[in-house]
């Protein structure tokens, strides 16, 4: 990890921008309009989604995929100028936030000028260029076993971002990039930029073993966190878009999230997220039921670690926007921005970050109980991921209490509480 207390950014709230469909521009410029709204909702880090040049050989769609990147020192002419990035930059440092940037080492477009210049740093099978995951046929695969100066060209492109200003990198992927080029990239930009972020996209666990019974190399998420300050939580997330269509209980859920305590390091962080560009929005799993997104949403800000917004969830946004195409995000729907904002606020603190976690379900009720304690100081969060209202026990004294969110009395009676639409986080003497 990049310091011996990443847990600086636990609570840290980071939200994703798809900058061609964020705005009906889809600018650099465009966005930078927007860069005070985006702080108001309490955001730490604004990520953009890969901001260079497109491939156009087997490219997905018309505007192709911003993962099939033809040169990593080309900005996408799409969404600006060199010097359009470096306004971005300064304006969201500005506004008290940072830059993450998405990189892509795993592979590049067919076309790439990588490919051109460097062939034998490229995957073959029968003596073809190629990818190793079939559906991702617009892309062709590094061979990092190949040429020893393919660490040095990468690390290079990361320095070069970092120069420019940019305070973070989220790693497509990550878990089939090789841990000794991490382990380099990481020792390399470190020395020169100590505070820069590093975010793995690790994988599924289905995936990791899919690619690794076909005879590839795949991280687990165990090696991951000796890189990397955050991971994503998708070692969890199967569980959670199991229970919400049905096919799996709360309980494994929970147990699972339980168990992330006990297999990775003291002070792990995860980034917890609903929806982010390759899972669909959540607003729509949910039939954008107010009741069930406040309780969701509520939740991941309580859970331990840090919090992504996808651009659009705001305002409870239901379309997934279109990868490979012009694709605006409405943000008509209805606005929880204030919501989410009290949210951030009350989650935020060294109760969230150095406090001893614990989190279950109550008995008999779909309703999520997680605490956190440190010294005299607790904090308590009650989530009632159903519809059913029901008197539910809780870990309260008897008598009035205050809802951190809503500022609002509550009523605990022989130890219960009756559940209602809005979740509760209460804090404890």
């Amino acid at each position: 990890m990049a310091d011996s207390t990443p847990n600086r950014l636990r609570n840290t709230l980071i939200y994703q921008v798809y900058t061609r469909n964020h705005t009906v521009e889809g600018t650099f410029n465009a966005l930078k309009d927007d860069l005070p709204r985006i702080k108001s909702l309490g955001t730490d880090i604004v990520y953009l989604l890969p901001i260079n040049s497109i491939g156009k050989k087997q490219r997905k769609g018309t505007l192709g995929s911003p993962y099939a990147i033809k040169d990593y020192y080309a900005i996408n002419e799409d969404l600006g100028t060199l010097e359009d990035f470096k306004s971005l930059i300064k304006a969201i440092h500005q506004e008290g936030m940072r830059v993450m940037l998405d990189i892509v080492f795993n592979h590049t477009s067919p076309d790439s000028k990588l490919l051109h210049s460097h062939p034998h740093y490229f995957y073959k099978e029968n003596g073809q260029f190629t990818n190793r995951i079939g559906d991702w046929w617009d892309i062709v695969d590094f061979d990092f076993t190949s040429d020893n100066t393919l660490y040095d060209t990468l690390t290079n492109v990361l320095l070069y971002y970092a120069d420019l200003g940019v305070d973070g990198f989220r790693f497509d992927v990550a878990s089939l990039l090789p841990k000794d080029f991490l382990t380099y990239a990481k020792d390399r930009v470190t020395k020169k930029h100590p505070d820069i972020i590093w975010l793995s996209e690790s994988v599924h666990g289905h995936f990791l073993r899919e690619v690794r019974n076909r005879g590839f190399d795949a991280l687990s998420e165990s090696e991951i966190f000796e890189i990397f300050d955050m991971a994503y939580d998708y070692d969890a997330h199967p569980f959670f878009e199991d229970y919400i269509h049905g096919k799996r209980p709360l309980d494994d859920y929970v147990f699972w999230l339980n168990r992330q305590e006990e297999i990775y390091p003291k002070n792990y962080v995860k980034l917890r997220n609903l929806e982010n560009h390759d899972f669909g929005r959540i607003a729509g799993r949910l039939q954008n039921d107010a009741y069930l997104l406040k309780n969701w949403h509520a939740f991941t800000f309580f859970q331990k670690g840090a919090t992504l917004i996808f651009s659009g969830s705001e305002a409870s946004c239901t379309h997934h926007p279109d990868l490979f195409n012009k694709d605006t995000i409405d943000f008509s729907g209805p606005d929880i921005s204030q919501f989410l904002s009290r949210l951030k606020t009350i989650t935020t603190g060294p109760l969230f970050t150095e406090g001893v976690y614990d989190v279950d379900k109550v008995k008999g009720h779909d309703v999520i109980k997680a605490a956190y304690s440190l010294n005299e100081h607790q904090v308590r969060g009650y989530f009632n991921v159903t519809k059913d209202s029901a008197n539910v026990a809780v870990d309260l004294a008897d008598g009035p209490h205050t809802n951190q969110i809503t500022q609002t009395v509550i009523h605990v009676e022989n130890g219960t509480v009756k559940t209602s639409d809005m979740p509760l986080i209460i804090r404890v003497k």
